[in-house]
């Protein structure tokens, strides 16, 4: 906790320097450019992985919750729902708390209920700690993460709620001095359903609440929305090795067309969940229509699970919990394994339930994703390939094992020029005192240099040094993560055993699949975009080929409306040996890993 008051004491110094400077350079600026040329830029916090103060907002039967996390650019904006011996160390003066949470929650962060005053609230729980790398799609930690981030502290407050207001007003601390010295984000949930996307916290914002059907709450007209603004939406992905149907929807919106038990339940249990997920993946199979190529396929049924949406998108609920029945959602995911990118891919979806009047989705491939607004009559989502040489990833060739014939031939090579260098030596010592034409030394010199470049050739070619041993390692890395672009997992055994001996095989696999599996997403893969080898240093061996080396992996994802980018720095030592004349990986220390 001192180092956090340490950085916050220099942050106010800093402040006041940063302001003079600003300033100074405002007014120079001011001078040099023509008053037509003047424009303001709006700064937009887009990122809830990046905002210096991140507020979620939990609006429920009773209490609103509020989970505050902040930086220390913004501390002094909300020091008073800290603890008074925090503030003290803050350098600010002691004060009764009881007084200090009364301002907090009449000025500070004021929320009211149908325009009344402000609500009376009450701390839960405060803590300072290292903020947390977090996926820039589900909003989890990241499993590499080792608390290296940017101090914080976290505040859990709440306001009491009595009844079930109309309308609830959030007025944030952007009005008054001092404002947030940085940006400030937040995301609201009614009843657990998100009202918007994450967005800036620039102004007073009040929420119209749907306690009938949470989904249909909004901000204001002019507020925040959500970018897929229909309870039920339907992804469609095209990728070189599958075409994916991806469909996210609440159970009350299928209560017409199916009995799934839980009409008159007010939360689901655990002990039935599993039936209900079958139950909805066995109908969502049969609401669209899928063609590749002018030919219907029925693709697999590849996952299922009840889902919560977080910040930007869905994640999976793991472990199961007992869920609200009327915000309950599944996300269903149905698979069709391809060898290549088809030529056209069509859905045809066939739902539209009576409370919702369109479905919002979208196609995405590897130039990127098209929202698309689905309806009765204009209820397709439709690719055809737009890449000019649509290429599928491949495999590599690894430089050969060096044979026994030609290690001979390097040595029979070198031998040979060593006798022409002295034949040649002993030839120009005769033609210099007339005893043999220079021509026969010029012939003799000419076959030397053919012969050095043979003997260059040959060793090149016959052993490793670090540029040589560089293509290998760069070779085998590409082959190894590519052959997890093929989803038939004894299919990428197969492949992987090209590159990787039997012993180490199972541990590599495991390794590679925790780095692509997309945390909180219920064990989806990524795909590999590219492998770079970044830096590779021989090492002493006694056979074959050893190397400490770095580098990086490239991944994307695209998955419930969004595509998701990655990279991921490694250093590790290997040991690549000859087995039955082919290089293949036999040892992997990994000495480091690392989200870039």
């Amino acid at each position: 906790m001192a180092s956090l008051e340490i950085d916050y004491h220099f942050m106010m110094l800093s402040v006041h320097l940063r302001r003079f400077i600003a300033l100074a350079a405002l007014a120079v600026v001011a001078l040099m450019v023509p008053a037509n040329q003047v424009h303001a830029d709006a700064i937009v916090a887009t990122e809830a992985t990046t905002a210096t103060t991140v507020v979620e907002i939990f609006i429920e039967d009773g209490e609103i919750r509020v989970e505050l996390e902040t930086g220390v650019p913004n501390l002094v904006i909300f020091n008073r729902i800290f603890p008074d011996d925090f503030r003290v160390r803050m350098g600010m003066e002691s004060e009764p708390e009881e007084e200090l949470r009364k301002g907090f929650f009449a000025e500070d962060f004021v929320i009211r209920a149908d325009g009344g005053p402000p609500l009376p609230g009450r701390r839960l729980s405060f803590e300072t700690r290292r903020r947390l790398s977090r996926d820039e799609i589900t909003g989890e930690p990241l499993p590499t993460d080792n608390g290296q981030g940017r101090r914080v502290v976290v505040v859990v407050f709440s306001y009491e709620l009595q009844g079930r207001p109309e309308a609830v007003t959030i007025t944030p601390p952007t009005g008054r001095e001092p404002a947030p010295a940085s940006s400030l984000g937040f995301i609201t949930y009614h009843m657990g359903l998100p009202v918007m996307d994450f967005s800036p916290l620039e102004r007073e914002e009040t929420l119209d609440l749907d306690w009938e059907d949470p989904w249909f709450s909004t901000v204001g007209k002019s507020g925040p929305s959500r970018r897929h603004d229909s309870p039920l939406n339907v992804f469609f992905y095209v990728e070189p090795f599958e075409v994916r149907v991806e469909v996210i929807t609440r159970l009350r919106d299928l209560e017409a067309w199916i009995n799934l038990g839980v009409e008159n339940l007010e939360t689901i249990p655990v002990k039935i969940q599993a039936d209900i997920m079958q139950k909805v993946a066995d109908f969502l199979s049969g609401c669209f229509d899928l063609v590749i190529d002018d030919e219907i396929v029925v693709p697999l049924l590849d996952r299922v699970g009840f889902v919560e949406r977080r910040l930007r998108t869905p994640s999976v609920i793991a472990p199961p919990r007992e869920l609200d029945a009327d915000s309950a959602t599944l996300g269903v995911i149905f698979l069709q394994p391809m060898t290549g990118y088809p030529n056209e891919a069509t859905v045809t979806w066939k739902l539209f339930p009576e409370s919702v009047d369109r479905v919002s989705g979208a196609v995405t491939d590897a130039a990127g994703s098209l929202p698309v607004v689905l309806q009765p009559g204009a209820n397709e989502l439709c690719w055809e390939t737009s890449f000019v040489d649509p290429v599928s990833p491949a495999m590599v060739d690894v430089w050969p094992v060096p044979s026994m014939f030609g290690r001979v031939t390097m040595w029979i090579s070198w031998i040979a020029l060593a006798v022409v260098a002295v034949l040649v030596l002993a030839f120009g010592s005769r033609a210099a005192g007339g005893g043999v034409p220079w021509a026969r030394v010029g012939v003799l010199a000419l076959v030397a240099s053919g012969m050095a470049i043979a003997s260059w050739i040959a060793t090149r070619s016959a052993l490793i040094d670090e540029a040589r041993a560089s293509e290998v390692v760069s070779a085998l890395l590409n082959n190894v993560y590519r052959a997890f672009d093929v989803r038939d997992e004894g299919l990428v055994n197969e492949i992987l055993g090209r590159s990787i001996s039997g012993d180490l095989l199972n541990e590599v696999s495991v390794e590679i699949r925790r780095g692509l599996t997309l945390a909180g997403e219920g064990g989806v893969r990524a795909k590999v975009d590219e492998v770079d080898l970044e830096d590779l240093t021989l090492l002493e061996s006694d056979g074959g080929i050893a190397v400490r080396c770095t580098w990086v992996v490239s991944s994307s994802m695209g998955h419930w409306g969004h595509i998701h980018q990655w990279r991921n720095r490694y250093v590790a030592d290997l040991r690549i040996e000859d087995i039955d004349g082919v290089w293949r990986i036999t040892a992997m220390e990994l000495i480091g890993e690392e989200r870039i």
